[in-house]
Formats: structure tokens, C-alpha cells, sequence
């Protein structure tokens, strides 16, 4: 839109007219998000509270939009062409529009230097996990908010970043992108109630478990509970004990995809546990873009 239309159809949001202000919202909304700026310097020379509030759902929508556009981008490549920290930080904008994500790789890139100067290729991969707990949860702290499980605010890797805290879903996801980022072959697996980190090696994994079970899996990692590392054996024991059928459903890895869905399930549980239902639409919306990727 050229921006002499653009300037006269901002001026018009002013119009008491509602059938007015409808024409005019219904032409600002085919627009993408780069008229926000024109439209807040609108809301800032505006003394109408109507007229701000206007502005302020119009911004919204095409702020919306753009989260929307950005996932169904994403949803759009292949497998190995998806980043699981671009994803995350797609589902980030639901809550933050205007996050920068270099600054969210920044953080991640200075933590994956401080943890890769302890790993060489001496190491087993026990061993390199082991290293990546302890300075994931020992030294930097990370941790399941268990003080304030129900937040929104625990969705988002920006704020798990900050606080150190988050939930079962974005822990698990935050987990893999770092182990992925120091080239350890991490993948989640949906365990029930919260997810676990599959670390994969078919040759070691044949080697350690035998022919009797057909799995890549060498062991998984719980990073809801300090990385905790656990055996299939272990695995296998809780799930026949409370009756998950089929096994390999809740041991096998599962695409990165699924794990975008849960983390915005526990979205829209937390935002109606604290009453904010509005978003729960907005939510729905966005879980249909995965339907039908």
C-alpha cells in the first residue's frame, strides 16, 4: 500500500462512523505488519481513548497475522529444513511481537560456547550429556517453575532465557536445541505428562540393549527433573505399570512438529487456568496451521 493511501486511511480511524471505520479496517487488515508504525505514531498523537483502542486491536490483528504467516512458513519445509529454535522462537511472537530473534540465538550461542570448550571427541555420549546437565542445571540454574507452574509465561523461551525457568514442554524443547547445537543427536520422545529427550545412536544402541529391542534409542534424559538419565528398562517399567499402550509411542522420537503442538496445549491450558480465555481462539488457530502442514 502506498503510503499517501496508507496516511489518508489511517486518518479516517478517527471517523465516528462505524460503517466508515469498518471499510477502513477491513483495508488496513489485507495489509502486513510493516504499516505498525505508521499506526502507532497514529495511537500516540491520538487523544481518544475509542480511537486508541481502535488502533490498538488493528495492530494486534496484523501482529497475528504475521505470527501466523511465520509459522505456516516454517511448517512449509522440510524436516531436516526446520529449525527447532526457529520454531520456538515463531511461537515466542504469539506473546511477544516484537522479539528480536538474534538476541534469543546470542544467549543460546554463548551458552552452547561455555559448554562446548568442556566437551572433545574423547567423550561418550554419556558422558557429554552428563557435561550438559551439569551446566544447564548446576551451574546456570534451569529449572521447572514450580513455584508458579500454571504461568504463561513458562511457554516462552525468551522468558525461560531470563528467569531460567520454564515448563516440562519448553524445558524439553530448550534442551534439545542446545544438545542439538553441540552436534549430540538429541530428539524428544512424548512420555506421558511430560516429554523426554531421546539420545540416538543406532550402532551403540544395538551394542547396549542387544537384537531383542529394535530401537536407535541408547538412553533418554528428563530434563524436568535435572537431566535425570534413565534406561529403557526404566522406561518400559513405568509404562506397562500404569497401562501406556503402545510402548514405542511414548519411547520412540517423534517429529519436532509434535512438540510446537504440546508446548502451545500447555499455552492455552496455562492462559485458562489464569483466566485469560480470549487467547484460547488465537490458540486454536494457530494448531490448526499443524493439522495441515
Amino acid at each position: 500500500m502506498d503510503k499517501t493511501r496508507l496516511k489518508a486511511l489511517i486518518n479516517l480511524l478517527d471517523d465516528p462512523d462505524e460503517t466508515v471505520f469498518g471499510m477502513v479496517e477491513k483495508e488496513l487488515l489485507k495489509s502486513k505488519d510493516d504499516i505498525i508504525p505508521e499506526l502507532e505514531k497514529k495511537w500516540e498523537a491520538s487523544f481518544d481513548e475509542h480511537s486508541q483502542e481502535r488502533i490498538e486491536n488493528i495492530i494486534q490483528h496484523l501482529q497475528f497475522k504475521e505470527t501466523k504467516r511465520r509459522i505456516k512458513k516454517w511448517l512449509g519445509h522440510s524436516a531436516e529444513g526446520r529449525s527447532l529454535l526457529n520454531g520456538f522462537c515463531h511461537v515466542d511472537r504469539f506473546q511477544y511481537p516484537d522479539l528480536n530473534p538474534l538476541n534469543i540465538q546470542l544467549k543460546i550461542e554463548n551458552l552452547r560456547k561455555s559448554i562446548w570448550l568442556e566437551l572433545n571427541n574423547s567423550l561418550t555420549l554419556l558422558e557429554k550429556v552428563t557435561i550438559l546437565n551439569h551446566f544447564l542445571f548446576n551451574i546456570n540454574g534451569f529449572a521447572i517453575n514450580l513455584s508458579n507452574p500454571h504461568s504463561p509465561q513458562n511457554c516462552f523461551l525468551n522468558q525461560l532465557l531470563d528467569t531460567k525457568k520454564g515448563n516440562p514442554v519448553s524445558m524439553s524443547i530448550f534442551y534439545v536445541i542446545v544438545a542439538r547445537q553441540l552436534e549430540m543427536p538429541a530428539y524428544l520422545v512424548d512420555f506421558p505428562k511430560n516429554p523426554l529427550v531421546a539420545i540416538v545412536d543406532a550402532e551403540l544402541a544395538q551394542k547396549v540393549h542387544g537384537t531383542s529391542v529394535s530401537s536407535d534409542v541408547l538412553f533418554y534424559v528428563n530434563p524436568s527433573n535435572k537431566g535425570a538419565i534413565t534406561s529403557r528398562k526404566e522406561i518400559d517399567y513405568h509404562l506397562k505399570k500404569h497401562e501406556y499402550l503402545p510402548l514405542y509411542e511414548y519411547t520412540e522420537p517423534k517429529p519436532d512438529t509434535l512438540f510446537l503442538v504440546r508446548l502451545l496445549e500447555s499455552m492455552m491450558e496455562a492462559y485458562q487456568t489464569v483466566g485469560f480465555t480470549d487467547k484460547e481462539d488465537k490458540i486454536k488457530q494457530l494448531l490448526r496451521l499443524f493439522k495441515t502442514a
